[in-house]
């Protein structure tokens, strides 16, 4: 039996409160991070959890404390990984803080039960655990439509189709600000988040300048979905095995997966969370 303890990552990058969004949003970008557990600063104890999209759905709000979301799920090091795997299915969350005697110890995210799933070599096909829902575009689509589409469907990614109804792309949130004509640098200033010495790595501003667009409303560049999609992407037959699609998407860091028919045709979309549902279906 795996425990939480084995696969977690322990001693956390961490948010504080009493502390501002900025402070929250600095430590974001320094560290590449999309979601940060919150501790008191008084004694270190769990007070929350917060996320970028937290952030988003209150853009007029300071104070993490009033950001973040008070009572979020947590499970004990000392769990076993299926425990871990049935909160992830059933809450679709991405940030699981690990709490020993009230204390914050570690962190896990789907993507660390991966590994779990392939070294279990489950050989039931993925189609059995797809429960994501699957929102395809069309490639001659602009960015504006997608950001609607990936905003009501509440997708993070969408398969992209020609006219003919194949399976020419995948895009992402990430590719659309990626490819944004938004320097990093307005964003830092105009979230006053920084100073001038401050070092700040492209990929941590690109969460800044999602947040960026969210509040001041910039309209996104006039540029069509196969500009900026990633091109024939890695894919998987309805009969891969779970085991194969998690090693897949932990060796490339993906969230997600295309998956085809027999005719080579889009089927569905499976996710990380989907893949490692797996591990609950099995406890029970």
């Amino acid at each position: 039996m795996t425990l939480v303890g084995e696969v977690m990552t322990a001693n956390p990058i961490v948010a504080q409160v009493p502390g501002s969004r900025n402070e929250v949003l600095r430590t974001m970008v320094k560290h590449n991070l999309t979601g940060l557990p919150v501790v008191r600063r008084n004694d270190g104890t769990l007070a929350g959890i917060i996320t970028r999209q937290d952030i988003f759905s209150k853009p007029g709000e300071d104070q993490a404390a009033m950001i973040m979301n008070r009572d979020p799920p947590t499970i004990s090091s000392k769990d076993p990984v299926e425990k871990a795997a049935k909160i992830f299915s059933e809450s679709r969350i991405r940030h699981l803080p690990v709490v020993d005697n009230k204390k914050l110890v570690g962190i896990l995210t789907p993507t660390d039960l991966l590994a779990v799933v392939e070294k279990k070599a489950v050989e039931g096909p993925v189609e059995k655990v797809i429960m994501s829902p699957c929102v395809p575009i069309y490639q001659e689509a602009t960015l504006a439509v997608a950001s609607v589409t990936l905003n009501v469907s509440k997708s993070s990614a969408l398969p992209v189709l020609d006219d003919r109804g194949h399976l020419v792309g995948i895009l992402t949130d990430r590719d659309i600000f990626n490819r944004s004509y938004i320097d990093g640098s307005v964003a830092v200033t105009e979230l006053q988040l920084g100073k001038e010495h401050e070092e700040w790595s492209w990929d941590g501003l690109k969460n800044v300048m999602n947040l960026w667009y969210q509040v001041s409303k910039v309209e996104l560049p006039g540029m069509l979905v196969k500009e900026i999609m990633v091109p024939n992407p890695v894919t998987v037959f309805k009969k891969t095995s779970i085991s194969e699609a998690a090693r897949i998407m932990r060796k490339n860091d993906f969230g997600q997966l295309p998956v085809r028919d027999a005719k080579d045709n889009l089927l569905a979309m499976i996710y990380d969370h989907d893949v490692i549902s797996i591990l609950c279906q099995e406890e029970e």
